[in-house]
């Protein structure tokens, strides 16, 4: 299988598992199009080419956000990519803050593509966090979010110069 029948292998089985999901903004976007948006960065923005990057890009919320299970992941995608998507995704059995607090501490023990996926996906969220912010977030809430994923990145600095100057380009976005 060659590396775009695997990404749009990914993209298919992201797209089921997202289905009924819509996001937090105003205007409830499919849910699909946030691991879509961290491909287009990756690629189209940053230059990344690595195949194992880009499927768990497409697959980095799946864990998290559905009822996909590693197992899952295992079978259809094998250990790499489900490794790559383990590291991204949060403990469920923690509360909120402890969450976020584990993204800030882990975040320079990642794997060289886990930390590529987390650059992407801190650069989506805040683009989606200052152009179309989820329902009900102040300004408060809004700069609170973009300090912490600036915490979270600074953690992984030095793996991608230009993906981590999209990030900062885009962290000047931050609501005043």
């Amino acid at each position: 299988m060659n590396s775009l029948n695997e990404l749009i292998k990914a993209l298919a089985f992201a797209s089921a598992k997202h289905r009924d999901q819509r996001r937090k903004d105003v205007c409830a976007s499919p849910y699909i199009n946030h691991p879509i948006q961290l491909v287009d960065v990756l690629t189209n923005e940053a230059g990344v080419t690595d195949i194992n990057v880009l499927q768990a890009a497409v697959l980095h919320d799946t864990i998290e956000d559905t009822k996909t299970t590693k197992e899952e992941l295992q079978q259809h995608f094998g250990q790499r990519i489900c490794n790559i998507v383990l590291e991204v995704s949060d403990d469920g059995n923690l509360c909120r803050n402890e969450r976020k607090q584990a993204q800030i501490s882990d975040a320079a023990e990642l794997s060289n593509e886990a930390k590529l996926v987390k650059l992407a996906d801190k650069i989506c969220n805040l683009r989606d966090v200052a152009d179309n912010p989820p329902a009900g977030w102040n300004v408060h809430r809004r700069q609170e979010y973009f300090d912490w994923a600036l915490a979270v990145i600074d953690g992984l600095r030095g793996i991608h110069p230009g993906l981590e100057s999209i990030f900062d380009e885009t962290y000047t976005k931050r609501p005043e």
